[in-house]
């Protein structure tokens, strides 16, 4: 039986590619390429170039792969971008991937592993954040995903789709092979290492007023073969029998813009000028998860939990890929 990974050839979704077939699984990969690199996935994967809301080229994929799994990456996912451009992502996120389950559920698939975000759970009412919190979003781009993960609660109670929702906090970090190349980029730590490597001369730091201890929003950062391996421990679940679920991927650690971008400057040995810059639209002050169910319903742990660790391996793939992946 084989899986199909929708996004794989993006960052998050080329590590979890790459583990997969470490395993032995047999994979699929659907990307349209408008943010994905073809180089990311190993020339030997099954490739299909296309649309997630193509209902055609999905019914195709699945007659011919014999899919009983899906790992859904593909979705736009810039907050800023979101807020600019709302439709675009409705209609993306939502619409195209309404068209995907549906296609899925035809064709038999009962197994989804979704790319969900904290992003659903909006400005925080407590921290450190559980699966609990109350979700409303402050951005189209939350917004979308928190549409998404109803959906499939709808699709679940009507056609038993089981699926595990991985609400991400930052993905961050990189393994040899892949690590973050985006045009445009919009992420705190690979525009720190461009600036450290010269690409950049300074970074912006986006309001420096927010309630924390240095005035600067504070994530929660977790490596990206980290998330690779909470992938692949979901579908592991539900293949095994486990009921539909909601669980939080983070290391339950927070560090504001600042922290970040002077762990950046000790790594790479680098300075890196700042410029202040305003506050972005729909940028909550506190994302800090607790990923106390990933542990216990998945058995996940975080190999790489500490920032340092993170940002040394991007630096690492960074200077190893000066120009990404050369598309």
């Amino acid at each position: 039986m084989a899986i199909l990974v929708t996004g794989g050839c993006g960052y998050i979704g080329s590590a979890t590619v790459e583990l997969l077939r470490s395993q032995g699984a047999e994979v699929v990969v659907l990307d349209d390429l408008f943010r994905g690199h073809r180089a990311a996935i190993a020339a030997d994967v099954p490739f299909y170039q296309g649309k997630i809301g193509d209902r055609g080229l999905v019914e195709r994929i699945a007659a011919k792969h014999d899919l009983d799994a899906c790992i859904h990456f593909a979705a736009l996912a810039a907050v800023g971008e979101s807020v600019e451009n709302p439709a675009w992502y409705y209609e993306n996120n939502v619409g195209q991937g309404t068209v995907l389950m549906d296609a899925l559920i035809e064709a038999g698939v009962r197994h989804l592993v979704f790319s969900s975000t904290c992003a659903t759970y909006g400005e925080p009412q407590r921290i450190p954040i559980d699966e609990e919190h109350p979700q409303s979003p402050e951005n189209p781009y939350g917004w979308s995903k928190f549409f998404m993960e109803r959906l499939m609660e709808s699709f679940d109670r009507a056609y038993g789709l089981r699926f595990a929702a991985l609400r991400y906090f930052n993905a961050a970090g990189a393994t040899a092979e892949h690590g973050e190349d985006h045009d445009p980029e919009s992420h705190l730590i690979p525009i720190a290492l461009e600036v450290a490597a010269g690409k950049r001369e300074q970074i912006t730091v986006f309001g420096d007023d927010y309630p924390t201890d240095d005035g600067t929003a504070v994530r929660d950062y977790i490596h990206v073969s980290d998330l690779g391996g909470a992938h692949v421990a979901a579908l592991d679940y539900l293949r095994g029998g486990g009921e539909s679920t909601h669980v939080n991927l983070g290391n339950g650690q927070g560090y504001s813009v600042l922290q970040v971008i002077e762990t950046a400057r000790q790594v790479t040995g680098r300075d890196i000028p700042t410029a202040a810059g305003p506050r972005r639209a729909g940028d909550p002050s506190h994302l800090v998860a607790v990923a106390d169910k990933a542990r216990r319903v998945l058995g996940w742990v975080p190999r790489f939990p500490d920032l340092e660790s993170i940002v040394r391996t991007a630096w690492t793939w960074h200077e190893a890929h000066p120009e990404g992946y050369g598309d």
